[in-house]
C-alpha cells in the first residue's frame, strides 16, 4: 500500500515481510527508480528521494509511533546526504519523546505559516528616536503556543531546516519592509541574524540578491547580525563574503562582540557597520568596574574603526546612564520595549516611541 500523506512525503506500508533485511533490497529499488526519473514531458528533473524505516513490532506496535520513527529515520537519512536511507534503531532514542515532536512539528511549521517575526526597537541613546528594529523568530505552535527561538532553533540546526526557515524570516522581513514604506512609515533599518549554517551557505549572496529583487526592497534597508565566532571560524573567507555583501548595499553587524576570540587584526580588515556590546557586559552596570572598562574600550575602538555601537539587554535606567555617558550610540532592551508584533510596533512607531522620553 502506498500512500501521499502531504507535500512530497509518501509513506509505504509493507506487510508479510518474511525476512525484515529484505527492506534494505527494496530501499535499494526504490532509490534505483527514482534515479532514472530524468525527464518528464521533455523537462529535466532533479530528482532526490530519502527514505526511512520502521518495522513492526520491534519499533512500535501502533500506526502513530510507526509513523514517527520512520519521519525520523527519513531526516537522519536526509542528515547524512540526499539519495539514501536509513533504519529507526535505538541509537535514535537519545531523543526524548518531546523532541521527537517538536521536531515533527518544526518540519511543517513553514508549510502551516506558523512562524511569526516579532519586532525590538533600537533607539538613539541621545535623541530617544527610533533608528531601526532587529527582527526576531517566533514559532506560533498550535499546541504550545509562542515558542522563543531558544527552544526551536538549535533543533533546526540539527535538521538542517534553519536553511529555509532563515530564508522565509529574510523574504518576510523585506516584504514587510517594503509594506512599511508603502504605508508612509519612516525609513527604518531592519536588522535580522544570520545562523552559522546560512553564513558558510555558497548560495547565501545570489539567494539574498533574488529576495530583495523580488520584494522590491532597498538592501540598505537590510542589516545582518553575525557573530565574531562565526567569522573567525574562516576569518579570510568572511571578509570575502562580507565585502560581497555590502557590495551589494548590505548592512553588516558584528553582534555578541567580546563573548568569542576576534582578533582585533582582522577586525579592522572587516567590513563592519554596527558592534554590538554583548549583554553580559551589559548586565551589570554600573557595579561591575571590569564591565564598565570593557564596555569604555569597546566603544572608544569601534569608533576608531568608524563603526556605531549598540548595547543590548539595557533593562535598568543606570545601565542607560554609564552606556550613553561612555558614547554608546544605540541601545535595544526591556527599558525601552520588549520585541513586538508587528501591530504593535507600528502603533510605537506612530505614537513617537521614547523620542523625548529618555532625558
Amino acid at each position: 500500500i502506498i500512500a501521499r500523506l502531504g507535500g512530497d512525503e509518501f509513506v509505504l506500508l509493507v506487510e508479510e515481510l518474511g525476512d525484515p533485511a529484505a527492506l534494505t533490497e527494496i530501499a535499494r529499488k526504490l532509490l534505483a527508480a527514482v534515479s532514472e526519473l530524468r525527464k518528464i514531458d521533455g523537462q529535466e528533473l532533479n530528482v532526490t528521494l530519502s527514505i526511512g524505516i520502521c518495522t513492526y513490532p520491534a519499533d512500535g506496535r501502533d500506526s502513530k509511533t510507526l509513523l514517527s520513527g520512520a519521519d525520523i529515520a527519513m531526516y537522519r537519512a536526509k542528515d547524512r546526504g540526499r539519495n539514501g536511507f536509513c533504519f529507526y534503531s535505538a541509537e535514535l532514542q537519545s531523543h526524548t519523546p518531546e523532541k521527537l515532536a517538536l521536531e515533527a512539528g518544526l518540519r511543517h511549521g513553514l508549510e502551516r505559516g506558523e512562524f511569526r517575526v516579532y519586532y525590538q526597537p533600537k533607539i538613539d541613546m541621545t535623541t530617544g528616536a527610533i533608528t531601526g528594529v532587529e527582527a526576531l523568530l517566533r514559532w506560533q505552535h498550535p499546541e504550545r503556543g509562542l515558542l522563543l527561538p531558544e527552544k526551536f532553533i538549535h533543533l533546526a540546526e540539527e535538521t538542517g531546516l534553519i536553511v529555509p526557515i532563515g530564508l522565509w524570516t529574510l523574504r518576510e522581513v523585506c516584504t514587510r519592509a517594503q509594506a512599511w514604506k508603502d504605508a508612509g512609515l519612516p525609513r527604518m533599518p531592519i536588522a535580522v541574524n544570520l545562523s552559522a549554517i546560512q553564513f558558510r551557505e555558497e548560495q547565501l549572496v545570489s539567494q539574498l540578491a533574488e529576495i530583495l529583487k523580488s520584494t522590491g526592497t532597498e538592501a540598505g534597508i537590510l542589516e545582518l547580525e553575525i557573530t565574531e565566532s562565526m567569522v573567525m571560524r574562516d576569518p579570510d573567507e568572511a571578509v570575502k563574503l562580507m565585502r560581497n555583501l555590502r557590495a551589494m548595499g548590505v548592512h553588516l553587524t558584528i553582534d555578541d562582540f567580546g563573548t568569542g576570540y576576534s582578533s582585533l587584526g582582522y577586525l579592522k580588515l572587516f567590513p563592519i557597520n554596527n558592534l554590538k556590546v554583548d549583554r553580559s557586559f551589559v548586565r551589570d552596570l554600573p557595579h561591575s568596574k571590569d564591565d564598565v572598562a570593557i564596555t569604555r574600550a569597546v566603544i572608544a575602538m569601534a569608533h576608531s574603526l568608524e563603526m556605531n555601537v549598540i548595547a543590548e539587554g539595557v533593562e535598568l535606567r543606570e545601565q542607560f546612564d554609564v552606556l550613553r555617558n561612555e558614547g554608546c550610540d544605540e541601545f535595544q532592551g526591556y527599558l525601552c520595549r520588549p520585541p513586538l508584533a508587528e501591530e504593535e510596533l507600528i502603533r510605537f512607531i506612530r505614537e513617537g516611541g521614547t523620542q523625548g522620553k529618555l532625558n
